[in-house]
């Protein structure tokens, strides 16, 4: 289980609950069957460095390096897959769009990366769910707030 600002690397199940802005974001390397996952909460830290699986730009760098450690190498297979980021703020008056900025942040910070985003579940008003199965060929099973579950 991952909680936001935490993330996990191997080959094991992994599994983030309660991504509403927030964004469950996983990185696989085929050749290794190993892969990534963190739950990012914003996307820009700022210059913090205490909790850098908290932030986008802090929590990209963090799991290539990570994977680098287990034998993956720049210009490999990596792909991402990603969900979350939903509006779930506009409630209280004023729409803070943490969620769009969470996703696009993390896109564009893939792209810089070379990182080929091949699916995303993101946006609307319902919270989400993730599995990550690296084992499985990378296996990314979102189950939403509303009931429907599908995989990526």
């Amino acid at each position: 289980m991952i909680g936001i600002g935490e993330y996990r690397v191997g080959s094991f199940p992994m599994m983030t609950i309660g991504l509403g802005s927030c964004i469950g974001l996983t990185l696989y390397d085929e050749s290794l069957k190993a892969g990534a996952m963190v739950h990012i909460m914003l996307p820009d830290s700022s210059g913090r460095t205490d909790r850098p699986g908290k932030y986008a730009d802090t929590a990209i760098p963090l799991l290539l390096n990570e994977l680098s450690k287990l034998g993956s190498r720049k210009g490999s297979s990596i792909v991402a897959k990603m969900a979350g980021g939903a509006c779930m703020f506009e409630y209280f008056g004023a729409n803070l769009n943490i969620g769009e900025r969470n996703a696009e942040r993390v896109k564009n910070i893939l792209k810089d990366h070379g990182i080929k985003l091949v699916a995303e579940d993101c946006g609307g008003k319902v919270g989400r769910s993730v599995t990550f199965i690296p084992s499985n060929h990378g296996k990314f099973t979102i189950r939403r707030a509303d009931g429907t579950t599908c995989d990526l």
